[in-house]
């Protein structure tokens, strides 16, 4: 695969000598048919949040795509504890799990997928991956600091050909990297506090000269949490450096460090949510991450339509976890044991992830007929190690993080490990000045493998089974575009998507669970059919339908043996359908009457997603009290954690320097388990999650352009609410969201 790489490059090399050298430009009178570098920065001089990804930027095709872009300087809302639900206002159909009052870990998910550590979406940093292992454990424990962050790009399913697995599509967190600073030095400072002490201080310098640009920063958040037993601290620090050798060639360095510790207050039952959504159970509980990615990048331009950009990466994480779990719930308290005057032993989870990576991906342009036409290749090497430890019962009887295993000896010590390989090709034709078409295709060749210790039974070792899963495929889709005026445009799409078999789905216990030698990994499709652009300077719209198939989901059903025993079988079970629509409308009634107002500018906004995700056949086989088996369907169930109408809209005010911003968020109820259970259980972890409504205000006023204030309250009427129940950590049990809270920032430059 490393030669065929490298015969890639050098071919994609020589065609561009023969390519078309003059078509620098595609019809440059549209702002979305330029070439802009990864380094622009889209609505750099206005005021917009949110706009539409180009065409390209860089090496990647946008055109056909559901997309997003939000540049985060100009959100109004808390990005200093990564408020996403004020982030991603304009984003529709986007749920938000709001169980972390500190912001570290994002859960975020659409149309119908689970909102879990935002694993349904292929999360970068960067251009690159930062989850723990996006083929058999895509949970994203870490997320950048938004103080940190330039923009956000948000591309939905038909991003699944250039950057992968998911079903959800792709986020990618650009940081700042010094480009916006036209001086050798510069310093920038915010400095925050808040409610339930509140305290962040962050901290930057960069510059730029002609031959290189840099930038560094420090953040420290700390918090006594919302509720009892949920203080936690952040520390993260950043580092790129970007030499142009040329004005065409440039490699750029990066490191980023980042850890966090938080206790885990535990959930709680639907009866004391409704007695003190503030109270704990659990002090004991704790979360400790560290983070280290790094990349050496490098881009070469060969003309404004040639380009090639090679990536290495690496991401070394660590994941660990200690706390009281037992299988009870949270209906068992965590209290002294009488007989040992102690408290009884905690659990300890611990996770080492260490992933490797390398992208490469060409831009290049060729004239067919009179219209000039762009297409994008590129490979991708990727091997992860995830070495995980666990020990219940072996943790220490005391209250503090304490990682340390009683007797030196993890229960279960297991090696998981990935190889990907993967081509991808994308074209834009150009069959009219208004239409064009792109087609695209993606290969991938997957290797998951588990082995190790699960436990010991009897004193012995209980030996994985022999799981090895080795696969390739082939993905296809198309997407269209017809540009209806110079800005508004129909875009449609079609994509086929796939989720690989999990690390979990290779690991069932040995004595109770057999997994299913031809387990297949999810597959299935995303299409869109949309309506997106602006009408002048006052109207913003992007209005779409949807309908995402997913097939082969994976579960569980029990199964007899011939001497009477029960067993667990892991197999693909059944398929689901989700469709919908996501619409946004960003309307000035000010910019509607006249270009220049002496009082100030008014925006008004409503986002709106509409999701009905259903079970298709699915099958459930369970044993009952009497030994026998029961077989039944899910079919027309609900699936969980969706729920159908998420509403967000929100005004803002702005004059000269100051801007006063209100935003509502309206999310309807939704079932907690694939059962569709209504009545909440005694542990509160199935039931519906009920309908809510939360408001937040944010003022901030520029004084020039080297200082600033803003402010803002969070959930202004104080709504009592949760996001999600949980069946094991950080709950188990329904896990409340933050209350009425407020922060004051102040920022300078020099």
């Amino acid at each position: 695969m490393k030669r065929t790489i490298i015969t890639i490059c050098l071919a994609i090399i020589a065609l561009q000598t023969t390519a078309q050298q003059d078509s620098t430009k595609t019809d440059s009178s549209r702002l979305h048919t330029k070439y802009l570098a990864d380094i622009t920065v889209v609505g750099r001089n206005s005021r917009a949040d949110v706009h539409f990804l180009p065409e390209i930027v860089g090496v990647n095709i946008n055109a056909g795509k559901k997309n997003s872009l939000i540049v985060v300087d100009n959100v109004q809302g808390n990005v200093v504890t990564n408020t996403m639900r004020q982030v991603v206002a304009k984003i529709p159909g986007i749920q938000i799990w709001e169980s972390d009052g500190s912001g570290i870990q994002i859960g975020i998910a659409a149309r119908g997928l689970s909102p879990n550590r935002s694993w349904e979406f292929n999360t970068r940093q960067n251009g690159y991956d930062i989850a723990a292992d996006p083929y058999g454990y895509p949970e994203a424990y870490y997320n950048p600091q938004l103080q940190a962050v330039q923009r956000i790009e948000i591309i939905r399913g038909h991003g699944s050909l250039q950057y992968g697995p998911q079903f959800g599509g792709m986020v990618n967190y650009i940081l700042r990297n010094g480009s916006e600073i036209n001086k050798p030095f510069e310093f920038e400072t915010q400095q925050t506090i808040g409610s339930n002490g509140l305290f962040n201080s962050y901290n930057a310098v960069g510059g730029e000269t002609k031959k290189y640009h840099y930038y560094g920063f420090f953040d420290h958040r700390n918090a006594d949490g919302y509720r009892q037993n949920s203080r936690y601290y952040n520390n993260s620090g950043f580092g790129t450096f970007t030499y142009r050798f040329t004005d065409k060639f440039s490699v750029t360095a990066e490191l980023m460090r980042s850890n966090m510790r938080s206790q885990q207050p535990g959930g709680l039952t639907d009866a004391q949510l409704k007695q003190d959504i503030k109270q704990s159970f659990r002090s004991r509980n704790w979360f400790d991450v560290s983070w280290t990615t790094a990349a050496l990048i490098s881009n070469y331009k060969f003309s404004e339509t040639s380009r090639l950009n090679v990536k290495l990466f690496a991401v070394h994480g660590d994941r660990n976890s200690v706390g009281f779990m037992p299988s009870a719930g949270i209906t068992v308290k965590d209290t002294i044991n009488k007989t040992t005057n102690q408290y009884n032993t905690r659990n300890l989870n611990e996770d080492d992830y260490r992933n490797y990576g390398l992208e490469v991906r060409y831009l290049g342009a060729y004239k067919l007929g009179k219209m000039n036409n762009s297409f994008s290749l590129g490979g991708r090497l990727y091997k992860g190690t995830t070495l995980r430890y666990a020990a219940d019962g072996k943790g220490s009887t005391g209250t503090d993080y304490d990682m340390t295993v009683s007797d030196g000896i993890w229960t279960r010590d297991i090696d998981f490990n990935t190889i990907n390989a993967a081509l991808h090709a994308e074209n834009i034709f150009r069959l009219s000045e208004k239409l064009i078409v792109i087609p695209g295709l993606r290969y991938e060749y997957i290797t998951g493998q588990a082995s190790g210790r699960n436990g010991f039974s009897g004193g012995n070792e209980v030996l994985l089974q022999n799981q090895k899963r080795s696969r390739g495929f082939v993905l296809a889709g198309v997407g269209a575009e017809y540009h209806v005026t110079s800005m508004s445009e129909l875009y449609a799409n079609i994509t086929q998507a796939y989720r690989p078999v999990q690390f979990a789905d290779l690991t069932a216990p040995p004595t109770t669970d057999v997994v299913d030698q031809d387990i297949k990994d999810a597959k299935g499709y995303n299409a869109d059919l949309g309506y997106r652009g602006r009408f002048g300077s006052y109207l913003f719209f992007d209005v779409s339908a949807f309908y995402l198939q997913y097939n082969n989901r994976i579960g569980t059903i029990v199964q007899q043996r011939t001497d009477g025993s029960f067993y667990n079988y892991r197999t693909n079970v059944g398929n689901s359908t989700s469709k919908g629509i996501e619409a946004l409308v960003e309307f000035s009634p000010v910019k509607a009457i006249t270009d220049k107002s002496t009082w100030g500018d008014i925006n008004l906004f409503v986002s709106y997603g509409y999701t009905d995700a259903r079970y298709g056949n699915f099958k459930v086989i369970t044993k009952n009290n009497n030994n026998q088996l029961v077989e039944s369907n899910l079919q027309n169930k609900k699936v969980e954690n969706a729920p159908e109408h998420i509403v967000r809209s929100g005004l803002t005010y702005s004059f000269k320097g100051f801007s006063f911003t209100t935003q509502v968020s309206y999310v309807s109820d939704a079932f907690a388990d694939a059962n569709n259970t209504v009545a909440p259980s005694a542990n509160a972890q199935n039931g519906i999650i009920p309908a809510y409504t939360v408001t937040d205000l944010t003022a901030s006023y520029r004084f020039n352009k080297n200082l600033n204030i803003k402010a803002g309250i969070n959930n202004l009427t104080n709504e009592k609410y949760f996001t999600r129940r949980a069946g094991g950590y950080p709950g188990p049990g329904a896990l409340p969201a933050d209350g009425r809270t407020f922060f004051i920032s102040v920022g300078a430059k020099f």
